[in-house]
């Protein structure tokens, strides 16, 4: 048998003096009514006879011994018991930029991302989620939360505006992510980093590594057609945006994000140009991050000391409740005493 507060064992110890203090004035009240009043009104004006006071004081004392045995939580035998563990931390960074308007994943690239995040929102459960916006930099357009209503209508708003106008800046993106997350819980922290791979500050592995020493891996998803040019649509919303009389062209650039997963112990992972259900943000979660965080909440599994407090608690407030029914109590005396 151990104890998982074996400091309050000294109320056990603690009750017999109450027992003797109790006696005390017992003998000092009737002490003190010998003087007063005559034999025959002492019995009537103690708070109860000498059986009944006998029974009561055996009863409570016993009741609290129970009790302040039960305090210091009592355990023996063991079980298995899963602990759980803390909620899964993940940030959404979203590229933004001009060049995710570029219709090579139907409808675009920016609307192909927001539809599967929206399929990740539902695979979350208890996990909290955060989304975060880039561009030149990164806006934290929703903190960590578990208000999937709220995230929603946070990606719903999410447009090329939302962020600074700029180079793309993946290492910016990588650094807001990492401010969103609770540096105390980074064992239960992963980015989701999205784009198309166009790194124009080139300074992203530095953000990969910093998130590695956090132990926070990124997982990098591609969007786009890795093998053709695809034609960012005009400012106006339609033509083709123009750089020097020339079309502005783009493809999925896949290096840079192989190298930002590989540096963070994370994974890349190329969505499909047409959506299915083996290619979806949801269908990602659940196979690499829910199995990671599977593999925790095993880990936390363990054969534990099993608690027996409940066995001394209850029998101890059955016993002190019987000694208070015994007590005679205020109103009965004072219908004595007017009778008498």
């Amino acid at each position: 048998m151990k104890f998982v507060n074996p400091g309050l064992l000294f109320l056990v110890a603690l009750v017999p003096l109450a027992g003797v203090f109790w006696v005390f004035l017992r003998a000092r009240a009737e002490s003190r009514l010998s003087a007063l009043a005559a034999p025959a009104l002492q019995g009537r004006l103690l708070p109860a006879a000498p059986k009944v006071f006998l029974a009561q004081a055996i009863l409570l004392l016993a009741g609290m011994s129970l009790m302040a045995f039960a305090a210091a939580r009592p355990q023996w035998g063991h079980s298995n018991q899963v602990v759980k563990t803390r909620s899964r931390n993940v940030v959404v960074a979203l590229d933004v930029s001009r060049s995710m308007l570029a219709a090579d994943v139907r409808p675009n690239r920016l609307e192909r991302a927001k539809a599967d995040i929206a399929d990740l929102i539902d695979s979350l459960e208890g996990d909290r989620c955060a989304l975060v916006a880039f561009r030149q930099k990164g806006v934290l357009l929703c903190p960590l939360t578990t208000d999937h209503a709220f995230l929603r209508s946070a990606l719903e708003s999410a447009t090329p505006e939302s962020a600074p106008r700029g180079e793309t800046d993946l290492g910016a993106a990588i650094r807001a992510a990492l401010d969103a997350l609770d540096v105390t819980a980074d064992d239960h922290n992963a980015i989701i980093l999205i784009s198309d791979g166009g790194d124009l500050r080139g300074n992203a592995l530095d953000g990969a590594r910093q998130a590695a020493q956090r132990g926070v891996p990124i997982f990098t998803v591609g969007l786009g057609d890795p093998k053709h040019d695809a034609t960012i649509p005009g400012l106006a919303g339609a033509g083709v945006q123009q750089f020097k009389g020339a079309p502005v062209k783009t493809r999925l650039e896949e290096k840079a994000l192989v190298e930002i997963a590989k540096a963070s112990k994370g994974r890349y992972v190329p969505l499909a140009t047409a959506g299915t259900a083996e290619t979806t943000l949801g269908a990602i979660y659940r196979r690499f991050l829910c199995a990671v965080a599977a593999k925790e909440q095993a880990e936390e599994e363990e054969l534990r000391a099993t608690e027996r407090f409940g066995l001394f608690l209850v029998p101890g407030l059955a016993l002190v409740l019987v000694a208070a029914f015994l007590s005679r109590g205020r109103f009965a005396g004072r219908l004595e005493r007017k009778a008498s």
